[in-house]
């Protein structure tokens, strides 16, 4: 029996562990529900995605015509950075403080990740009173 409880309380404390995330786990390639894929990297101590595939986006957009800046709807969306200054919050274990550059709409929302599960990651947006919580495929 107290073999049991031991192996329990390994288990128990085991899961604490693996669900512990260190700054750099965010490091990696995203696929958004959009279809986009987003490759996140770090400089200079934050976090930043830039668009590595399109996958079709909104039926073939190639350019950021929504960009608000008319002089930037030319711009190629490949290689875009639209996520900005995301830090790491080693007290709740998320990454916070960010901005993310929507296509389809031309606008800057703020941006974190609120978890890193296996086959995915949890994203929360917000705009004024308005957020929106949403999950990216890992690939």
């Amino acid at each position: 029996m107290e073999r049991s409880v031991l192996i329990g309380i390994i288990m128990f404390l085991g899961s604490f562990i693996a669900a512990a995330q260190s700054a750099d786990d965010i490091i990696g390639t995203y696929h958004l529900p959009n279809d986009l894929d987003v490759e996140i990297y770090k400089h200079n101590n934050k976090y930043y995605g830039k668009i590595i595939a399109l996958n079709n986006f909104e039926n073939g957009q190639l350019k950021d015509i929504h960009n608000s800046d008319k002089t930037k709807q030319d711009e190629p969306l490949l290689g875009k950075i639209i996520i900005q200054d995301l830090v790491y919050n080693s007290l709740d274990k998320n990454w916070i403080n960010g901005k993310m550059y929507s296509s389809e709409k031309g606008i800057v929302f703020n941006f974190k990740v609120v978890a890193i599960n296996r086959n995915e990651i949890e994203i929360e947006g917000s705009k004024y009173f308005f957020s929106k919580t949403m999950q990216w495929n890992i690939l």
